[in-house]
């Protein structure tokens, strides 16, 4: 099975969920029309990094991102993971992805579990307690946040558990680009799947960010890479290779999870 992917490396309105809602609408638009079965967004794409104000324009229960996404899906007829928004609960807000099939309905919902620090996520933010597992096309997914991507055995939990697709919205730092590309391509390799990675572009009034959305296939070839700047990067995946490379290598009938505590 083929899939068009699209990624929109957006440059984020620092604290401007309005400015933001409106230019994803144009770039999905944008995609769309120039053919894609798939658009994947980077995290806090609402809001960026404007922890300190979440409590005030943090989208209540994610509603107005579900609507607009849903919508979008819906009229596009293609698929939409968007991303992750802070979503504002009774109980905290959670940095959360929401994913929409062709028709609008939601595939699937993932809360960031793992916190970065560093940027101060754990003091403004609760942290999420499932996996993020979909299904698109009938294509077995998950979806991952930023710095998820250093856990393995996180994401290993996904694909130890069928996906063939790994989705990861971040907002990765300039600083350590190296970083991003070698675990990204680390995980594509070891859990022979496609990895498809949508990193925010720009700057904040604390850092500025690296760019280089990817989408990485199950060898760990790199099939296509944006550069630093606001760009929609698209590439397409052939879900077939992912069962012809776990047949070559067979890693997962290998493993012995029960020796690995």
């Amino acid at each position: 099975m083929f899939m068009k992917i699209s990624l929109l490396q957006l440059d984020i309105a620092f604290g401007n969920p309005q400015v933001n809602y409106a230019a994803a609408e144009r770039k999905i638009r944008e995609a769309a029309a120039q053919g894609t079965d798939c658009v994947i967004l980077p995290e806090l794409w609402t809001t960026g990094y404007d922890l300190t104000r979440l409590a005030e324009i943090a989208d209540p229960e994610g509603n107005a991102t579900k609507a607009l996404m849903s919508g979008l899906a819906r009229e596009l007829g293609i698929h939409i993971v968007a991303g992750s928004v802070a979503s504002r609960h009774d109980s905290g807000i959670t940095n959360s992805m929401y994913v929409f099939s062709r028709t609008g309905e939601l595939a699937g919902e993932y809360s960031k579990l793992h916190l970065f620090r560093l940027m101060d996520e754990h003091l403004y933010l609760q942290p999420g307690a499932a996996k993020g597992l979909f299904t698109l096309d009938g294509a077995s997914c998950a979806g991952l946040i930023c710095y998820d991507i250093r856990f393995p055995e996180w994401v290993r939990a996904h694909t130890a558990s069928g996906a063939e697709i790994l989705f990861i919205s971040a907002e990765w730092p300039l600083p350590r680009l190296a970083h991003w590309r070698a675990l990204l391509i680390s995980r594509a390799i070891e859990n022979q799947c496609y990895v498809i990675a949508c990193n925010r572009a720009g700057e904040d009034p604390s850092n500025t960010f690296a760019g280089h959305s990817m989408i990485i296939d199950p060898w760990g070839e790199v099939i296509c890479e944006a550069s630093g700047g606001e760009e929609i990067l698209r590439g397409e995946i052939d879900l077939q290779k992912v069962r012809e490379v776990r047949a070559q290598i067979p890693v997962f009938p290998d493993r012995r999870p029960e020796l690995y505590q």
